[in-house]
């Protein structure tokens, strides 16, 4: 059907969630599989590790995800320039794709220091992410 895969990890104020992957079988799409898996994933992090915020990082390109996540409450935190790198296309080869970093504030940031409005004009280069 599907699965995601998350970590806890940061520290301080940046102590978060972090989902490394979400996957759903295309037959069982629109069943709001990935809403459940997600909503647990932020309940953990939440709950369990509290975590400020949940954070994940989706191509640019990829619109149907970013309006699925973002109907889920994540908005664009920045643009981590080619984010996406060389993808095993060869010597030489560019496959250089941009990611957003999109967040979700969690209980234990009232203040949604963690989230931004203008996240699409803040761009930084993948070397500055760690």
């Amino acid at each position: 059907m599907g699965y995601v895969i998350g970590k806890a990890e940061g520290a301080n104020l940046e102590w978060h969630g972090h989902v490394t992957a979400l996957t759903v079988a295309p037959e069982y799409r629109r069943l709001s599989l990935a809403r459940k898996m997600m909503n647990l994933l932020e309940l953990v992090s939440d709950q369990t590790y509290r975590g400020f915020f949940v954070d994940l990082y989706v191509r640019c390109t990829n619109t149907v995800a970013i309006g699925m996540y973002e109907g889920l409450g994540y908005s664009v935190y920045r643009r981590v320039r080619e984010y996406y790198g060389s993808l095993g296309l060869g010597r030489g080869a560019k496959d250089e794709e941009d990611a957003f970093d999109m967040r979700k504030p969690l209980s234990h940031d009232p203040g949604r220091r963690s989230v931004r409005t203008n996240g699409r004009e803040i761009v930084v280069s993948a070397h500055d992410v760690p």
